[in-house]
Protein backbone atom coordinates (compact mmCIF):
# COMPACT_ATOMS: atom_id res chain seq x y z
CA UNK A 1 0.00 0.00 0.00
CA UNK A 2 1.10 3.52 -0.87
CA UNK A 3 1.07 4.16 3.26
CA UNK A 4 1.69 1.34 5.71
CA UNK A 5 -2.39 -0.52 6.63
CA UNK A 6 -2.77 0.56 9.91
CA UNK A 7 -5.81 2.23 12.47
CA UNK A 8 -6.15 4.39 9.43
CA UNK A 9 -7.78 2.07 7.83
CA UNK A 10 -11.91 1.82 9.02
CA UNK A 11 -13.89 -1.13 8.58
CA UNK A 12 -17.75 -0.33 8.07
CA UNK A 13 -19.27 -3.56 7.90
CA UNK A 14 -17.47 -6.43 9.82
CA UNK A 15 -19.53 -8.90 12.23
CA UNK A 16 -16.61 -10.58 14.49
CA UNK A 17 -13.65 -12.40 14.28
CA UNK A 18 -11.73 -15.82 16.31
CA UNK A 19 -15.52 -17.49 16.82
CA UNK A 20 -16.49 -14.35 18.73
CA UNK A 21 -19.68 -12.17 17.44
CA UNK A 22 -20.32 -8.87 17.97
CA UNK A 23 -22.33 -7.97 20.49
CA UNK A 24 -22.44 -11.77 21.68
CA UNK A 25 -20.30 -10.73 25.50
CA UNK A 26 -18.39 -7.94 25.76
CA UNK A 27 -14.87 -10.21 26.34
CA UNK A 28 -15.47 -11.93 23.18
CA UNK A 29 -16.30 -8.56 21.28
CA UNK A 30 -13.02 -6.95 22.12
CA UNK A 31 -11.31 -10.01 21.54
CA UNK A 32 -13.05 -9.70 17.73
CA UNK A 33 -11.99 -6.24 17.65
CA UNK A 34 -8.22 -6.39 18.65
CA UNK A 35 -7.85 -9.42 16.06
CA UNK A 36 -8.79 -6.97 13.32
CA UNK A 37 -6.72 -3.96 14.88
CA UNK A 38 -4.15 -6.17 14.97
CA UNK A 39 -4.13 -6.51 11.54
CA UNK A 40 -4.34 -3.09 10.45
CA UNK A 41 -7.99 -2.43 10.61
CA UNK A 42 -10.58 -0.09 13.03
CA UNK A 43 -14.04 -1.32 12.60
CA UNK A 44 -17.46 -0.81 12.97
CA UNK A 45 -19.42 -3.51 14.96
CA UNK A 46 -22.18 -5.21 12.92
CA UNK A 47 -24.90 -7.20 13.91
CA UNK A 48 -27.31 -9.52 12.00
CA UNK A 49 -31.09 -9.54 11.83
CA UNK A 50 -32.60 -10.94 15.21
CA UNK A 51 -35.13 -10.27 17.71
CA UNK A 52 -35.47 -6.99 19.14
CA UNK A 53 -34.59 -8.15 22.82
CA UNK A 54 -31.81 -9.35 21.38
CA UNK A 55 -30.86 -6.53 19.18
CA UNK A 56 -30.93 -4.61 22.71
CA UNK A 57 -29.10 -6.71 24.31
CA UNK A 58 -26.11 -6.61 22.08
CA UNK A 59 -26.06 -2.98 21.63
CA UNK A 60 -26.10 -2.79 25.49
CA UNK A 61 -23.01 -5.02 25.29
CA UNK A 62 -20.67 -3.31 22.34
CA UNK A 63 -22.05 0.69 24.04
CA UNK A 64 -18.87 0.03 26.61
CA UNK A 65 -16.61 -0.56 23.10
CA UNK A 66 -17.82 2.40 21.34
CA UNK A 67 -17.13 4.49 24.55
CA UNK A 68 -13.81 3.64 25.23
CA UNK A 69 -12.80 3.68 21.09
CA UNK A 70 -13.07 -0.33 20.70
CA UNK A 71 -14.81 0.10 17.74
CA UNK A 72 -15.97 2.86 15.87
CA UNK A 73 -19.11 2.37 15.98
CA UNK A 74 -22.20 0.05 15.57
CA UNK A 75 -24.24 -1.09 12.43
CA UNK A 76 -27.17 -2.58 12.46
CA UNK A 77 -27.82 -4.95 9.65
CA UNK A 78 -31.44 -5.99 9.89
CA UNK A 79 -34.10 -6.85 11.19
CA UNK A 80 -36.14 -4.96 8.49
CA UNK A 81 -34.81 -6.81 5.38
CA UNK A 82 -36.17 -8.46 1.92
CA UNK A 83 -37.25 -11.87 2.84
CA UNK A 84 -36.16 -12.75 -0.84
CA UNK A 85 -33.20 -10.87 -0.30
CA UNK A 86 -32.07 -12.04 3.36
CA UNK A 87 -28.73 -13.92 2.54
CA UNK A 88 -27.43 -15.31 5.69
CA UNK A 89 -30.01 -13.67 7.89
CA UNK A 90 -32.28 -15.48 9.55
CA UNK A 91 -35.49 -15.92 8.20
CA UNK A 92 -37.80 -15.65 11.44
CA UNK A 93 -35.87 -12.46 12.57
CA UNK A 94 -37.49 -10.45 9.91
CA UNK A 95 -39.82 -7.73 10.80
CA UNK A 96 -41.39 -4.71 9.46
CA UNK A 97 -39.80 -1.61 9.71
CA UNK A 98 -40.96 0.25 12.42
CA UNK A 99 -39.76 3.51 14.02
CA UNK A 100 -40.18 2.16 17.54
CA UNK A 101 -37.27 0.17 17.30
CA UNK A 102 -35.28 2.76 16.22
CA UNK A 103 -35.90 5.03 19.36
CA UNK A 104 -35.75 1.75 21.95
CA UNK A 105 -32.49 0.37 20.29
CA UNK A 106 -30.60 4.19 20.06
CA UNK A 107 -31.80 4.18 24.03
CA UNK A 108 -30.41 1.34 24.76
CA UNK A 109 -27.08 2.80 23.19
CA UNK A 110 -27.80 5.95 25.28
CA UNK A 111 -28.37 3.80 28.62
CA UNK A 112 -24.90 1.80 27.69
CA UNK A 113 -22.96 5.49 27.89
CA UNK A 114 -22.46 6.01 24.27
CA UNK A 115 -25.19 7.95 22.64
CA UNK A 116 -24.80 8.26 18.91
CA UNK A 117 -22.85 4.93 19.07
CA UNK A 118 -25.62 3.43 15.66
CA UNK A 119 -23.83 4.95 13.10
CA UNK A 120 -25.59 3.36 10.46
CA UNK A 121 -28.58 0.83 9.60
CA UNK A 122 -29.18 -1.51 6.84
CA UNK A 123 -32.81 -1.71 5.73
CA UNK A 124 -34.83 -2.47 2.65
CA UNK A 125 -36.85 0.73 1.28
CA UNK A 126 -39.45 -0.96 -0.15
CA UNK A 127 -40.91 -2.54 2.02
CA UNK A 128 -43.86 -1.34 4.42
CA UNK A 129 -42.95 1.79 6.55
CA UNK A 130 -40.18 2.02 5.46
CA UNK A 131 -40.39 5.72 4.77
CA UNK A 132 -41.39 6.41 8.25
CA UNK A 133 -38.44 4.36 9.80
CA UNK A 134 -35.86 6.31 7.35
CA UNK A 135 -37.28 9.32 8.71
CA UNK A 136 -37.03 8.51 12.36
CA UNK A 137 -33.10 6.96 11.98
CA UNK A 138 -32.38 10.91 10.44
CA UNK A 139 -34.05 12.27 13.25
CA UNK A 140 -31.79 9.83 15.78
CA UNK A 141 -28.89 10.72 13.91
CA UNK A 142 -28.43 7.16 12.03
CA UNK A 143 -26.87 7.30 8.67
CA UNK A 144 -29.67 5.14 6.74
CA UNK A 145 -28.28 2.10 4.86
CA UNK A 146 -29.91 0.48 2.14
CA UNK A 147 -29.53 -3.15 1.25
CA UNK A 148 -30.90 -7.18 1.55
CA UNK A 149 -33.74 -5.16 -0.81
CA UNK A 150 -35.88 -6.33 -3.98
CA UNK A 151 -36.75 -2.72 -4.71
CA UNK A 152 -37.16 -1.88 -8.05
CA UNK A 153 -35.16 1.30 -9.81
CA UNK A 154 -37.65 3.54 -9.05
CA UNK A 155 -37.98 2.96 -4.92
CA UNK A 156 -34.36 2.61 -4.39
CA UNK A 157 -33.66 6.13 -6.33
CA UNK A 158 -36.47 7.78 -4.30
CA UNK A 159 -35.27 6.24 -1.34
CA UNK A 160 -31.46 7.27 -2.03
CA UNK A 161 -32.52 11.01 -2.95
CA UNK A 162 -34.96 11.25 0.14
CA UNK A 163 -31.81 10.40 2.76
CA UNK A 164 -28.95 12.42 1.20
CA UNK A 165 -31.61 15.32 0.93
CA UNK A 166 -32.78 14.93 4.60
CA UNK A 167 -29.34 14.39 6.05
CA UNK A 168 -27.07 16.36 3.67
CA UNK A 169 -24.95 13.61 3.28
CA UNK A 170 -24.76 10.55 1.25
CA UNK A 171 -26.68 7.42 2.02
CA UNK A 172 -24.61 4.32 2.64
CA UNK A 173 -25.26 0.95 -0.13
CA UNK A 174 -24.88 -2.12 2.06
CA UNK A 175 -22.37 -4.52 -0.15
CA UNK A 176 -23.78 -3.25 -3.14
CA UNK A 177 -24.53 -6.17 -5.65
CA UNK A 178 -24.67 -8.54 -3.22
CA UNK A 179 -28.46 -9.62 -1.74
CA UNK A 180 -30.13 -7.53 -4.24
CA UNK A 181 -31.49 -8.08 -8.16
CA UNK A 182 -28.69 -8.07 -10.45
CA UNK A 183 -27.70 -5.18 -12.79
CA UNK A 184 -29.74 -5.56 -16.18
CA UNK A 185 -29.72 -3.71 -19.10
CA UNK A 186 -33.66 -3.79 -19.24
CA UNK A 187 -34.14 -3.73 -15.65
CA UNK A 188 -31.25 -1.65 -13.76
CA UNK A 189 -32.88 -2.37 -10.59
CA UNK A 190 -31.45 -1.05 -7.43
CA UNK A 191 -27.82 -1.23 -8.91
CA UNK A 192 -28.08 1.01 -11.46
CA UNK A 193 -30.02 3.68 -9.24
CA UNK A 194 -27.54 3.17 -6.52
CA UNK A 195 -24.33 4.01 -9.42
CA UNK A 196 -25.76 7.00 -10.19
CA UNK A 197 -26.55 8.01 -7.20
CA UNK A 198 -22.60 7.23 -5.81
CA UNK A 199 -21.44 9.27 -9.58
CA UNK A 200 -23.51 12.34 -8.42
CA UNK A 201 -22.45 12.35 -4.81
CA UNK A 202 -25.83 10.82 -3.02
CA UNK A 203 -24.27 7.79 -2.24
CA UNK A 204 -21.48 5.82 -0.77
CA UNK A 205 -21.06 2.21 -1.98
CA UNK A 206 -20.12 -0.62 -0.17
CA UNK A 207 -17.87 -3.10 -1.91
CA UNK A 208 -16.51 -6.22 -0.65
CA UNK A 209 -13.10 -7.28 -2.24
CA UNK A 210 -12.50 -10.53 -1.06
CA UNK A 211 -12.39 -12.08 -4.42
CA UNK A 212 -15.20 -13.91 -3.59
CA UNK A 213 -18.61 -11.64 -3.46
CA UNK A 214 -17.67 -9.22 -6.51
CA UNK A 215 -15.94 -10.32 -9.67
CA UNK A 216 -12.63 -8.72 -10.33
CA UNK A 217 -13.68 -6.79 -13.19
CA UNK A 218 -16.69 -5.55 -11.49
CA UNK A 219 -14.90 -3.95 -8.72
CA UNK A 220 -12.87 -2.36 -11.59
CA UNK A 221 -15.83 -1.16 -13.10
CA UNK A 222 -16.79 0.70 -10.01
CA UNK A 223 -13.85 1.87 -9.45
CA UNK A 224 -13.75 3.44 -12.66
CA UNK A 225 -17.67 4.85 -12.43
CA UNK A 226 -17.96 6.38 -9.43
CA UNK A 227 -13.99 6.57 -7.78
CA UNK A 228 -12.85 6.10 -4.31
CA UNK A 229 -14.32 8.75 -2.59
CA UNK A 230 -17.83 7.29 -3.44
CA UNK A 231 -16.71 3.69 -2.46
CA UNK A 232 -16.07 1.86 0.91
CA UNK A 233 -14.38 -1.18 1.12
CA UNK A 234 -15.78 -3.61 3.64
CA UNK A 235 -14.83 -6.93 4.89
CA UNK A 236 -18.19 -8.43 5.75
CA UNK A 237 -16.22 -10.68 8.08
CA UNK A 238 -17.60 -13.12 10.24
CA UNK A 239 -16.47 -14.65 13.28
CA UNK A 240 -15.64 -17.78 11.20
CA UNK A 241 -12.30 -14.83 10.44
CA UNK A 242 -9.10 -16.61 11.79
CA UNK A 243 -10.61 -19.73 12.45
CA UNK A 244 -10.18 -21.81 9.21
CA UNK A 245 -12.42 -23.98 7.69
CA UNK A 246 -14.93 -25.98 9.67
CA UNK A 247 -18.66 -25.50 10.68
CA UNK A 248 -19.31 -21.83 12.34
CA UNK A 249 -22.15 -19.69 13.43
CA UNK A 250 -23.47 -16.07 12.58
CA UNK A 251 -26.59 -15.36 14.71
CA UNK A 252 -28.89 -18.26 14.76
CA UNK A 253 -27.76 -20.14 11.60
CA UNK A 254 -24.81 -22.74 10.85
CA UNK A 255 -22.14 -21.62 8.32
CA UNK A 256 -19.97 -24.26 6.06
CA UNK A 257 -16.08 -22.34 5.24
CA UNK A 258 -14.55 -24.56 2.50
CA UNK A 259 -11.60 -23.23 1.08
CA UNK A 260 -12.29 -19.80 3.00
CA UNK A 261 -15.49 -19.28 1.71
CA UNK A 262 -18.30 -18.93 4.07
CA UNK A 263 -22.14 -20.43 3.19
CA UNK A 264 -25.04 -20.54 5.33
CA UNK A 265 -24.99 -24.63 5.82
CA UNK A 266 -28.60 -24.76 4.96
CA UNK A 267 -29.31 -23.26 1.82
CA UNK A 268 -25.41 -22.55 0.33
CA UNK A 269 -25.99 -18.56 0.80
CA UNK A 270 -23.15 -16.59 1.03
CA UNK A 271 -22.62 -16.15 4.54
CA UNK A 272 -20.10 -13.02 5.00
CA UNK A 273 -16.29 -13.40 4.37
CA UNK A 274 -13.43 -14.76 5.77
CA UNK A 275 -11.34 -12.09 4.87
CA UNK A 276 -10.21 -8.63 7.24
CA UNK A 277 -9.79 -5.52 5.73
CA UNK A 278 -6.25 -5.40 5.02
CA UNK A 279 -7.10 -8.50 2.78
CA UNK A 280 -9.59 -6.91 0.73
CA UNK A 281 -6.97 -4.09 0.31
CA UNK A 282 -4.39 -6.67 -1.07
CA UNK A 283 -6.76 -8.38 -3.31
CA UNK A 284 -8.03 -4.52 -5.03
CA UNK A 285 -4.77 -4.00 -5.50
CA UNK A 286 -4.12 -7.08 -6.88
CA UNK A 287 -7.07 -6.80 -8.98
CA UNK A 288 -5.74 -3.81 -10.78
CA UNK A 289 -7.17 -1.13 -8.26
CA UNK A 290 -4.58 1.62 -8.04
CA UNK A 291 -3.07 1.57 -5.06
CA UNK A 292 -3.64 5.40 -3.93
CA UNK A 293 -7.56 4.16 -4.94
CA UNK A 294 -7.48 1.55 -2.54
CA UNK A 295 -6.59 3.53 0.36
CA UNK A 296 -8.98 6.34 -0.11
CA UNK A 297 -11.60 3.66 -0.23
CA UNK A 298 -10.80 1.84 2.55
CA UNK A 299 -9.70 5.14 4.98
CA UNK A 300 -10.50 8.45 4.25
CA UNK A 301 -14.03 7.53 2.80
CA UNK A 302 -14.99 5.32 5.51
CA UNK A 303 -13.91 7.93 8.14
CA UNK A 304 -16.25 10.66 6.57
CA UNK A 305 -19.37 8.24 7.14
CA UNK A 306 -18.64 7.73 11.22
CA UNK A 307 -19.66 11.31 11.38
CA UNK A 308 -23.24 11.96 12.62
CA UNK A 309 -25.04 12.98 9.13
CA UNK A 310 -26.63 16.25 9.96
Amino acid sequence: MSEPAGPACLDLHCHGALGFEFGGDEAGSRKAAAYHRERGARVVASLVSAPPPALERQVRTLAPLVADGTVAGIHLEGPCLAPARRGAHDAAALIAPDPRLADRLAGAAADGGAPGAIVHWTHAPELPGADAFAEALVRLGIRPALGHTAADGATMARAITTGAEATGAPVLITHLFNAMPPLHHRTGGPVAAALSAAARGDAVLELIADGVHVAPEVIRMVFDLVGPAAIALVSDATPATGLGDGRHRLGELDVDVHDGIARVSDGGAIAGSTATLPDCMTRAVAMGIDRDAVWHSASRTPATLTVTPM
